[in-house]
């Protein structure tokens, strides 16, 4: 764990300049919008430690999966998410000296990332390496209100000498991405102009094989300077290069004057507007930019993000580590993803890395949309649900790949556009677990929002082509007289190739039974509308029902009737069973064993069961989801970022207090302490969500019961007080629990019924309910 970052209620903050750390702290500070982002990377020239990011949402390069040991239906690439052009830049020369953090000494260093108003601030005092020094200040964000924008004040001030400064704001489209193969770039230069204050560069993503699409992006910059925050007069020379344009000033500045640069940028992608038109637009773009004023364009962003705190906000009273964990969670969920554009997606690393290549997991599923259930409207959810439905014609291509047939839908691990693009066998082929996170997010959507009308437009052709799978997945065991599993990897990747995975098992089985259960509703409710996805999927209503329910009947599930507890797979106690605490100095394993060690272990990345016990809990008995809670959380390493929040509402269901604000410290801190030591790799953004819930869903005991908002709150021994918003069909309350009471605050228009504790309370509109904890 690192332990630099200065606790604060609002802010991410480094005090000192932790030069070793500065790809953790790129990370951490990374801006974004929704439609761009790029990583908190110094704006002048930086020689050290660095990763140089920034991001286009949606575009992409299928870059070609290199392996020795092709296979029927394995990927063709694996989608990047590209590092694009950098607009940020503005590298400073004094004298003869170029500013660089690196070469220089570092004084007075602080970053801040400001989460309630959305910015990047960072001050220093630096001496050059001739001992003239300078003062610098800069602050940056990606406009929420202009979300193809960013704009940036930049400053230095010389603090003993005048001379004259150099100053060139640039666009570089020489950039690549860490993981390329062989150092490839990806980029061709189309066009490229500059002029007084002004450069324009775009650039196209290479040529590929496999007929996705190319995109082009046009990055456009202008600049400002003055002197003192007043006008001055400047001379500015073009420069230009292959992807890569410039302006070059050069002014006189005396001691104790400042040097302001106002710079604002737009990235304009071809998914969005005409090849021909991204020139005109950007320059019209820059133009209401420019004339609107660095200022005005700040308000404007704190004004957007006044409003989304305003929905999402998560206060916790007397634990400032807990309250900072919480807001950087939220504030990077909102900076990635807004719901405006049905066509995008969640990606794990949002703007802030390219780990995993920024493409669709199963986490949005799985973790995300109870986080945008209840902070955002309808539609966003929505949106990403009807994601998954344009994706279903790929989704069955890529199982018939793999030899299924008859509409069988299998949902790539990862993608960009519904086609498979992960380079991992044990995931390509056998983590389809995907598949029934996709199918439960489909009820938790129709359950919490009571809006069933997805289920007939969309949903039921989704579970159909799931259903199918899970039906062609599945074999007969005549040994066992049960239905079998074979060769799958669950949610536990340090367990490969498994037989009988008891989530996997449990999963399939529960799609088919919420499959039938939608036929036989929309029989009864829509009976045209029926017929016609009967006739749309070719379904055969009796044989394959038949054949569903024969499976439901049929399942095998491995258990272990002497402790009481279901197995991961068949076939896990054959492992040594020992406790995370046997291995105290070997953690993390993924970084210090052998892949062969690991799978071998009993030692558990994220625990299958306990993830299947979270989403059916309502299948199981309190004291069976504790037995399986105390076997599995000794033995679980948590070195997915996805294990920890499950645990923690666990913990909180089964009363295990202490155990939940741990997990709860865990999940929430990961990327601030670096909890696995890859934080500098990019945040774990799916995972965020899990933060959220694990307050909302672990403490205050959230759920959706007989279509009513059911609550339990308890408060953490460590807080004084928490509160939180969540919107419920129509309703937006205001949840507020101290250590004396419960507050249900009804800030909305609509009269709702709640459920607290297993009591029914009725909140009007406008009126706050007090219960007694």
């Amino acid at each position: 764990m690192k332990n630099y970052i200065t606790h604060d209620e609002w802010c991410i903050v480094e005090n000192g300049f932790h030069a070793g750390h500065n790809e953790i702290t790129e990370s951490l500070m990374s801006l974004g919008n929704g439609r761009m982002g790029q990583r908190g990377n110094f704006e002048e020239t930086f020689s050290g430690k660095t990763l140089l990011g920034n991001y286009v949402a949606g575009v992409y390069f299928p870059d070609k999966t290199r392996v020795g040991w092709w296979k029927n239906g394995y990927p063709n690439y694996f989608a990047k998410v590209l590092n694009a052009c950098n607009w940020v830049g503005i590298d400073i020369k004094i004298g003869d000296e170029v500013l660089d953090l690196h070469t220089g000494s570092v004084e007075d260093f602080r970053r801040v990332l400001n989460m309630k108003e959305g910015y990047l601030e960072r001050t220093a005092t630096v001496t050059l390496p001739g001992g003239r020094k300078v003062k610098i200040h800069s602050k940056r964000f990606c406009s929420m209100a202009h979300d193809e924008s960013g704009a940036i004040r930049y400053s230095i001030t010389p603090l003993d000498f005048d001379d004259v400064i150099t100053v060139t704001p640039y666009l570089d489209g020489n950039i690549r991405n860490r993981d390329s193969n062989y150092d490839e770039t990806f980029w061709n230069e189309i066009q490229k102009e500059t002029s007084f204050s002004e450069g324009y560069l775009i650039l196209e993503t290479k040529a590929n094989p496999y007929g996705v699409e190319q995109f082009k992006v046009a990055t456009g910059m202008a600049f400002d300077i003055r002197i003192n925050d007043l006008k001055t007069d400047y001379q500015s020379l073009p420069v230009k290069r292959e992807k890569y344009v410039a302006g070059t000033v050069m002014i006189d500045v005396r001691e104790g004057q400042e040097l302001v640069i106002y710079k604002y940028g737009v990235n304009l992608s071809s998914a969005n507007y005409t090849s021909d038109g991204l020139l005109p637009a950007s320059k019209e773009y820059i133009k209401m930019l420019c004339q609107t004023g660095f200022e005005k364009l700040f308000a404007a962003h704190r004004k957007a993000w006044a409003e989304k705190w305003e929905k999402n906000d998560i206060t916790i009273e007397g634990d400032i580590a807990a309250q900072q964990g919480i807001r950087f969670n939220i504030f990077h969920l909102q900076q990635t993803y807004t719901g405006e554009d049905e066509r995008l997606n969640i990606g794990p690393k949002g703007f802030t890395g390219e780990k995993y290549g920024g493409s669709t997991y199963w986490d949005t599923e799985a973790y995300c949309i109870p986080f945008y259930l209840s902070t955002s409207e309808q539609k966003v959810a929505r949106n990403l649900l009807v994601y998954r439905y344009k994706h279903l014609g790929k989704a069955i291509e890529n199982a018939e790949k793999l030899g299924f047939s008859n509409g069988a839908a299998l949902y790539p691990m990862v993608t960009m556009n519904g086609e498979e693009c992960h380079n991992e066998w044990e995931i390509t082929f056998e983590e389809i677990h995907r598949n029934g996170a996709i199918a439960f997010a489909i009820y938790d959507y129709t359950r919490y929002t009571g809006d069933e009308t997805y289920l007939s437009e969309f949903g039921l052709e989704v579970l159909i082509g799931i259903s199918r799978f899970w039906k062609q997945r599945i074999t007969w065991s005549a040994d066992k007289g049960k239905y079998v599993m074979l060769g799958v990897t669950g949610p536990n990747e340090y367990e490969n190739n498994v037989n009988n995975n008891w989530y996997t098992n449990y999963i399939a089985c529960w799609t088919l039974r919420y499959t039938l259960e939608i036929i036989n509703k929309l029989w009864i409710t829509d009976g045209t509308r029926l017929n016609e996805i009967i006739l749309t999927t070719h379904f055969d209503l009796n044989r394959e029902m038949g054949d569903w329910k024969h499976i439901i009947e049929n399942m095998y599930y491995p258990f272990d009737g002497t402790r009481g507890v279901y197995l991961q797979q068949q076939g896990f106690l054959d492992k040594e069973i020992l406790t995370v605490d046997d291995i105290a100095d070997h953690r993390p394993i993924n970084q210090k064993w052998s892949w062969d060690r690991i799978l071998r272990s009993c030692f558990i990345k994220q625990a299958d069961v306990l993830q299947g016990l979270y989403l059916f809990e309502d299948d199981f008995t309190v004291d069976e989801i504790r037995r399986n809670f105390e076997f599995y959380e000794p033995m679980t390493v948590h070195e997915s970022s996805l294990s920890p929040c499950v645990h923690a509402i666990l913990a909180a269901k089964i009363g295990l207090k202490d155990k939940a604000y741990e997990m709860y410290v865990r999940t929430a801190r990961l990327d601030i302490d670096d909890y696995n030591n890859d934080t500098e790799d990019g945040l774990h953004i799916t995972s965020m969500a899990g933060t959220w819930m694990s307050v909302v869903k672990g403490f205050a005991g959230q759920r959706v019961k007989d279509g009513l908002l059911s609550l339990a709150p308890y408060i953490p021994d460590q807080w004084t007080s928490y509160s939180f918003r969540i919107g419920f069909r129509g309703a937006l309350l205001r949840i507020r629990v101290t250590k004396e009471a419960i507050f249900v605050d009804n800030i909305s228009e609509t009269d709702i019924t709640v459920v607290v504790h297993e009591e029914k309370i009725f909140a009007g509109a406008g009126q706050t309910v007090t219960l007694p904890v």
